[in-house]
């Protein structure tokens, strides 16, 4: 069985991500989670949630932030809620949200989710000891890595196939403090469309934005995967991500689609290169110009990467 996870922005995307095929999708709110498309109320979770009780989906909640004292503090009662209205799972990648869990007796099922350190099968099979039902891997991974994996834990692991992938985040407001040093007065979120660039290699960008949990720097190429995902496949990596932190709206729920139709090929044993070459070539129609496409570690050798 594959399972597709989409990141939504709003309860009308969420259900239309429903409608379109995903089986499950990821929400949350800056203060608890990270880089999500947008921050949403606990009001539109628990709508997003009765959706996906109506249409037999799923709703995983973003609770991956670093947590410093200020935010454990706030932790109990937002994780109380959402038990209560009855989640499916949450992300977790600090220690301190899972003493939380077990401390107050909280039956919320936790996918570990600690970015780049979620490098090995024995870190993936610690957390499953503690409780963990799932784990996110590192995007920073191969193929051949991600396979050996696998093999030797005993819960799905999640990798992204689709979207835009973080490289460093600081608790600092690196750009607020860059126009304040020069004296510009600039907004610095995620829709502001700011990047970086090399001196020598201007024409390479790398988006960056700040929020509540600090700055976050992306990847010059979002990742896709669409032409490989029969490797994943039989490889028995069969949780697959997309994420619309930069997609918004529409065009984010076709390439979605596009998705879940290269799921059900392959399901079916209609892969090929017939299938997924047009399926491919609609996602660039959909995915933003300006935002070029690559397939990041994956098909790297692990030797080479430095």
């Amino acid at each position: 069985m594959i399972e597709i996870v989409a990141t939504a922005e709003s309860t009308e995307q969420a259900s239309l991500l429903f409608d379109a095929g995903v089986d499950m999708v990821y929400v949350g709110e800056d203060l608890f989670g990270l880089r999500m498309p947008a921050s949403l109320p606990k009001e539109t979770i628990e709508e997003i949630t009765k959706i996906a009780r109506e249409k037999n989906k799923r709703v995983i909640v973003a609770v991956n932030a670093i947590m410093h004292n200020d935010r454990i503090e706030k932790l109990l009662p937002y994780l109380q809620f959402l038990e209560k209205i009855g989640v499916d799972a949450i992300t977790v990648g600090d220690a301190g949200v899972v003493h939380v869990l077990k401390k107050h007796g909280l039956k919320l099922p936790f996918i570990y989710d600690a970015q780049t350190m979620v490098t090995s099968a024995n870190q993936i099979n610690f957390w499953v000891k503690r409780g963990a039902v799932s784990a996110v891997a590192a995007r920073e991974l191969t193929y051949v890595e991600l396979e050996a994996i696998q093999q030797k834990v005993p819960v799905p692991i999640e990798v992204q196939v689709y979207g835009a992938t973080c490289i460093y985040q600081s608790k600092r407001p690196l750009v607020t403090n860059y126009f304040n040093f020069t004296e510009q007065k600039r907004s610095v979120s995620k829709d502001d469309d700011l990047f970086l660039s090399e001196y020598k290699n201007q024409d390479e960008h790398y988006s960056i934005f700040e929020d509540i949990n600090g700055t976050h720097i992306f990847a010059s190429t979002d990742l896709n995967l669409m032409p490989h995902l029969d490797m994943l496949y039989k490889a028995n990596i069969k949780r697959w991500k997309l994420d619309g932190i930069f997609v918004k709206g529409e065009p984010f729920v076709k390439i979605a689609h596009l998705f879940v139709q290269a799921k059900q090929a392959l399901l079916e044993g209609r892969w090929s290169e017939e299938v997924w070459k047009p399926l491919n070539e609609q996602l660039l129609t959909h995915h933003p110009k300006k935002r070029p496409l690559g397939t990041g570690f994956f098909l790297k050798d692990p030797g080479d990467i430095k």
